[in-house]
C-alpha cells in the first residue's frame, strides 16, 4: 500500500473509507501542515471491525505454533525492509527526531522478536490433587478479541507492544490509533501485517474521534481486554468503563519520574544521563525525567554542567540528523506547558536556560529552586522542561521522589551500586535504574507502574500472562465416592 493512501480504515483485510461525516486531520507537528484528512470511523465501522475480529479469532487461535511464528518471521522481514519509510513517518507525523525514531524502531523490532517466541510458550501445567485418583490440569488459551488504543508519542512501538504479543498468543485485535498519529500507531502497522500475509480479520484498525467511538470501543461486548497507553485521566475513564462491563485492562499511564543524584554520584555521568532522559522526544515520554533531585553537596556543580549540556543541544527541524529537540505534538501542548512554567516562576523558581517557544518548538528549559508543590514538578510535564530540586540528605531525596501520585520509572546515581539498589527499593515506582536514566524498555522485562501510573505489566512472560487466560480442568481416573 502506498503511504499516500493512508486515509482509509482497515477492516477484515480490506481498506475502506470511514463512514462518519467527520474527519481526522493528520498534521505534521513541526510544519503544522496537513499530511492528510482521514474520513473518520463511526459506530457501524467499529461493529464491523469487532465482528471481523470475532470471526477470525477461532481459526487464528487453532493455527499451529510454527505457522504463527512463520507469519512473525515475515513481519520482521517486512519491518526491516521498510525501515526508512517507518522512520520517515515517525519524523513527520509525531515530530520524532532521527535519534528518537531509531530508538523507537529498534524497540519495535525487539517486541516483534520476543512475541514470535510466544506461540511455543503457551504452556499449561499439571498439579496434584487432594482427591484420590484425580489430577488437576491448567490449560492456557488466548482471551479472544483485544481492543488496543494506541498513543501518539511512541506510536509505532507502543501500539506494537500490545498488538504483537496479543496476536502471537492467539488473539485477534481491533486497534484505535491516536488521532495525532493515526498512521504510525495503526494504519502503517496494519499495512505491514497485510504485507506479511496475516489472515483477514486478525488485525483491524479504526481511525475515529474519541468523542464519536471512544466509549463504544471500550464497552463493545466482543472486547475481552482493553489495552491503553496514555494519560492517567483517560486511563481512569477507560478503567471505569471496563470495570462496569467486567473487562480486563492493561493500562500504562502517566509518570512524574525522578532522578536522584546522591552526594557520591559521578556528576558528569549524571548530567549526560539527565539530558537524554529528559529531552529525548522533547520529554514527551511517560518515562521521561520530570524531577532531578540533587544532593546539596553536588547541586551547584550539577546545575552548572547541566546548563552547559542543555544549551549545546540542537533544537528545531526533527528531520535533520543532529537535531536533539524537535517540536511538541501541537500548539495546545506548548500553551499548557508555558502556563505551568509561568505559574512555577511566580511561585519562586528560576529559569536557568530556555523557556521560549517558536511555533511548536519549545526550547529545552531548566528550572532551579523548584519544590514538589510547584506545577512543573507536581504535574506530568510531557515536554522539554526539567526541574532541579535541591535536597540535604538521602532520606529527603527519597521522600521528595515519593511525593507524587505517579510511580512509573526513575533513576538513582551513586558510585556505590549497593547503596543505589537500597535507595531504589524505597522509591515507589514500577521501574528504576541505577546509574542510568529513566527511559528504558526491553521486550523481555516487566514494564509498568505503580500508583496512578497504571495497572498490569507489559513485556516477556508478563505480557504472555496478560493476553491469555487459564482454565482448570479436573480429571478423575475412575469415579469418586460422595457423602450423599
Amino acid at each position: 500500500m502506498s503511504p499516500q493512501t493512508f486515509t482509509k480504515q482497515y477492516i477484515n483485510g480490506q481498506w475502506k473509507n470511514g463512514s462518519s461525516e467527520k474527519f481526522v486531520e493528520n498534521v505534521n507537528p513541526y510544519t503544522e501542515q496537513s499530511i492528510a484528512s482521514i474520513p473518520s470511523a463511526n459506530q457501524d465501522d467499529l461493529n464491523e471491525a469487532y465482528d471481523a475480529a470475532v470471526q477470525a479469532q477461532e481459526g487464528w487461535m487453532t493455527t499451529l505454533p510454527a505457522e504463527k511464528q512463520t507469519y512473525f518471521d515475515k513481519l520482521l522481514h517486512v519491518v526491516q525492509e521498510r525501515k526508512e519509510e517507518i522512520v520517515d513517518w515517525l519524523v513527520k507525523e509525531s515530530g520524532s527526531t532521527i535519534v528518537k525514531a531509531e530508538v523507537e524502531y529498534q524497540a519495535a523490532v525487539s517486541i516483534i522478536r520476543e512475541s514470535a517466541s510466544f506461540p511455543t510458550r503457551m504452556s499449561g501445567t499439571i498439579l496434584p490433587s487432594n482427591t484420590p485418583g484425580k489430577e488437576n490440569r491448567v490449560y492456557r488459551s488466548p482471551k479472544g478479541v483485544i481492543g488496543i488504543i494506541g498513543p501518539w508519542n511512541f506510536p509505532f512501538h507502543l501500539a506494537l507492544r500490545s498488538i504483537a504479543p496479543a496476536v502471537a498468543t492467539g488473539n485477534t485485535v481491533v486497534v484505535k490509533p491516536a488521532s495525532d498519529a493515526p498512521v504510525t500507531s495503526g494504519l502503517l502497522i496494519a499495512d505491514l501485517f497485510e504485507e506479511a500475509g496475516f489472515p483477514e480479520g486478525v488485525i483491524n484498525v479504526v481511525v475515529g474521534r474519541g468523542s464519536e467511538i471512544g466509549d463504544a470501543f471500550v464497552t463493545h461486548p466482543a472486547a475481552k481486554l482493553i489495552s491503553f497507553t496514555g494519560s492517567t485521566e483517560v486511563g481512569s475513564h477507560i478503567g471505569e468503563l471496563a470495570g462496569k462491563h467486567i473487562k480486563d485492562t492493561a493500562l500504562e499511564l502517566g509518570g512524574n519520574n525522578a532522578m536522584i543524584v546522591l552526594d557520591d554520584a559521578d556528576v558528569e555521568k549524571a548530567v549526560q544521563a539527565a539530558a537524554f532522559g529528559k529531552f529525548l522526544h522533547q520529554g514527551q515520554i511517560c518515562m521521561s525525567l520530570n524531577r532531578i533531585i540533587v544532593h546539596e553537596s553536588v547541586h551547584d556543580t550539577f546545575v552548572e554542567q547541566f546548563k552547559q549540556k542543555v544549551e549545546s543541544l540542537k533544537v528545531g527541524d526533527p528531520s535533520e540528523k543532529d537535531t536533539a529537540v524537535g517540536p511538541l505534538i501541537n500548539r495546545e501542548a506548548v500553551e499548557r506547558i508555558q502556563e505551568d512554567l509561568q505559574k512555577t516562576l511566580d511561585q519562586g523558581a528560576e529559569v536557568l536556560t530556555g523557556g521560549e517557544a517558536d511555533g511548536n518548538v519549545l526550547q529545552p528549559t531548566v528550572l532551579t529552586g523548584v519544590t514538589n508543590d510547584m506545577p512543573i514538578a507536581n504535574n506530568e510535564v510531557f515536554g522539554p522542561v526539567a526541574s532541579v530540586i535541591k535536597v540535604s540528605s538521602e532520606e529527603e531525596a527519597i521522600t521528595v521522589a515519593n511525593g507524587s501520585p505517579y510511580g512509573l520509572s526513575g533513576s538513582v546515581f551513586t558510585r556505590d551500586v549497593h547503596r543505589g539498589v537500597e535507595v531504589a527499593k524505597r522509591v515507589e515506582t514500577g521501574m528504576i535504574h541505577i546509574n542510568d536514566q529513566s527511559v528504558n524498555d526491553e521486550a523481555h522485562v516487566a514494564f509498568g507502574g505503580e500508583k496512578e501510573s497504571g495497572l498490569g505489566r507489559f513485556g516477556g512472560e508478563w505480557a504472555l500472562d496478560k493476553f491469555t487466560t487459564v482454565k482448570w480442568i479436573g480429571v478423575m481416573n475412575g469415579y469418586r465416592e460422595y457423602p450423599f
